[in-house]
């Protein structure tokens, strides 16, 4: 299964505002990411997610499925690849951080955790705002 069959990245592209597929102009490819078919998790990072934010695996591929999705470069963390941030909500409506990468069509997460004031205020922009 597709991510792309759930996000639209045209979707996205339009809340972001931007006019190309790069959501912030500085090299998030909404398309690789909606042709992304899965997951890939390191035990490591699964475990320091639940450790430390308490967020499951689950809770973290949810937030792929859920509409609105802000998709921004977290280039200051990048060195050896490139690096996403992701403002989503679960199912239940948990408002998540997530940084992932994506590795040979997978969705690699690297760090979770619930959204912080900012984050929340911005997520909530995009939730509010209508095509």
């Amino acid at each position: 299964m597709r991510l792309s069959e759930f996000v639209c990245y045209d979707y996205i592209r339009k809340q972001i505002g931007y006019p190309s597929n790069q959501a912030d102009g500085k090299g998030v490819d909404l398309e690789k990411l909606s042709a992304s078919s899965g997951f890939e998790w390191d035990e490591w990072n699964s475990e320091k997610n639940w450790l430390k934010h308490r967020v499951t695996r689950w809770e973290c591929e949810q937030v792929f499925f859920n509409l609105p999705l802000v998709v921004a470069d977290d280039q200051k963390r990048s060195q050896d690849e490139p690096r996403y941030y992701v403002l989503g909500q679960t199912g239940k409506g948990r408002k998540l951080f997530v940084v992932f990468t994506i590795r040979h069509g997978l969705i690699r997460v690297i760090s979770a955790r619930d959204m912080n004031r900012s984050e929340a205020r911005i997520y909530d922009e995009e939730e509010n705002s209508k095509i």
